[in-house]
């Protein structure tokens, strides 16, 4: 009888499904859900030989951003001493290369695709994430041939643009790199992309690359001056949008906006809706129940929440918790314990919010409804916190987001709650990661994947 592998007692892990540099990916099962998944196993001891720990830092970043239905889903991210475990959505129908690889699709298959394409590409620029390495071995296609963009191990953030505004790091597939990109002069990494996407449609359309040359540098030269023909049965309309996305300078080229008004691109585009979570306006009846308890002095004040030791352990260990990976870059607390009462607490968060210009409003004993003045990126930021009691003397406070922006609410957890509540926490979720037993996690995987 074979073997069953499970993985952090949550995961069975099955066939290899592919191997790279540092990384080999195995099919997985929710041993609860049953739900399929793909494991991509990193070697942590590889990538820090390599100098890759940075990159896979990011990737995670990125990935926790981008939540769309058009890009592969990360559901969690685990790590052992050795080893690093990006817990993924599987995506059954293959790469869009195979496909291509074929020959050509008609254009109204080839519209859908980059209209998925375009739509999740519009939404990573939108959270200031650019992927750099747009190609059909990077676009998977689900059970439904729906696109999926994947491989976000060269995308970068805001946080790598030099006094210039300007992103200097050159990297991506040549056939599909920008020519900005290849002249190392600094780059808009939102352009780079667009020309990547206009590559693709064209490969789409054609069936082939539109600049191939054996010398490398007569590639290189025909990248620089746009220099491509079009194939007969391409549409007028279609020759007039890839015009206009393989245009040599940037600042020529057309943007998301305008391409979404192209007639070519409108023809039965219906935009998906990115995942997020339920982001509700300020509910008037909060604010009553608010002020009703704001006013009342002898209201009777309950016992917090019993929070489970069990899920205390769970919450406080699991998800995207790689503080033990990566030891000198601390995660962004959302929840943390501490040995004060939890009248003190909630007194304390208040303090705070007001101090902040955040409107508060208590929305039942030991949780409260925090508010941002300002107008945000999506609106003012909403948040959530509540008190839950684990011991006599140990409480757990959870923040989470209820409306607003998701980089925003990270910056007000890591900038201005963890510094105003140092007096009052214990441990931050994150500082110090421990298993069922109060044990720090060791290897667990029982040498299944080394």
């Amino acid at each position: 009888m074979e073997e069953r592998h499970i993985l952090f007692g949550k995961y069975e892990v099955g066939r290899l499904l592919g191997k790279g540099t540092f990384a080999k990916v195995y099919y997985g099962k929710h041993l609860l859900t049953g739900e399929s998944v793909a494991i991509k196993v990193i070697s942590k001891d590889q990538v820090k030989k390599e100098g890759m720990m940075g990159q896979i830092q990011r990737e995670i970043s990125v990935m926790r951003l981008v939540r769309h239905p058009n890009i592969v889903e990360l559901k969690e991210v685990m790590a052992t001493k050795t080893k690093i475990f990006f817990v993924m959505e599987y995506v059954r129908g293959g790469e869009l290369f195979a496909k291509v690889a074929r020959g050509k699709f008609k254009e109204d298959s080839a519209r859908k695709y980059f209209q998925q394409l375009i739509s999740a590409v519009d939404f990573c620029h939108s959270r200031g994430v650019y992927h750099r390495d747009l190609k059909p071995e990077n676009l998977l296609l689900d059970e439904n041939e729906d696109l999926k963009i994947s491989d976000f191990g060269l995308s970068a953030l805001p946080e790598q643009l030099r006094q210039d505004g300007l992103l200097h790091t050159q990297c991506g597939t040549p056939a599909y790199v920008a020519p900005e990109v290849l002249r190392k002069k600094g780059y808009d990494g939102s352009k780079a992309d667009i020309w990547s996407c206009g590559v693709i449609l064209y490969v789409l359309l054609a069936g082939f690359l539109p600049f191939q040359d054996e010398n490398v540098m007569k590639m290189y030269s025909k990248v620089f001056k746009a220099d491509f023909e079009f194939p007969p049965w391409f549409s007028m309309e279609a020759k007039r949008l890839v015009s206009r996305l393989l245009v040599a300078d940037p600042n020529r080229r057309i943007t998301i906006p305008a391409i979404t008004r192209v007639h070519w691109f409108r023809k039965g585009f219906i935009r998906p809706v990115a995942f997020s979570i339920q982001e509700s306006n300020w509910d008037k009846k909060e604010e009553d129940d608010a002020s009703s308890l704001d006013t009342t002095n002898n209201t009777k004040v309950s016992s917090p929440k019993f929070f489970n030791a069990f899920e205390f352990i769970s919450s406080m260990s699991s998800g995207f918790d790689l503080s033990s990976l990566f030891e000198n870059k601390r995660k962004i607390g959302s929840m943390f314990t501490s040995k004060c009462s939890a009248n003190a607490i909630m007194s304390k968060i208040e303090g705070v919010a007001k101090g902040l210009n955040f409107k508060v409003a208590k929305l039942k004993d030991f949780k409260v409804r925090l508010q941002g003045q300002a107008e945000g990126r999506k609106g003012r930021l909403s948040v959530t916190a509540e008190v839950f009691e684990v011991a006599p003397e140990v409480a757990v406070v959870e923040f989470s987001k209820s409306a607003g922006d998701t980089l925003e609410y990270a910056k007000f957890c890591e900038e201005d709650v963890r510094p105003a509540l140092k007096d009052i926490v214990w441990t931050w979720q994150g500082d110090n990661v421990c298993n069922g037993n109060g044990q720090v996690e060791e290897d667990s995987e029982n040498q299944i994947m080394s």
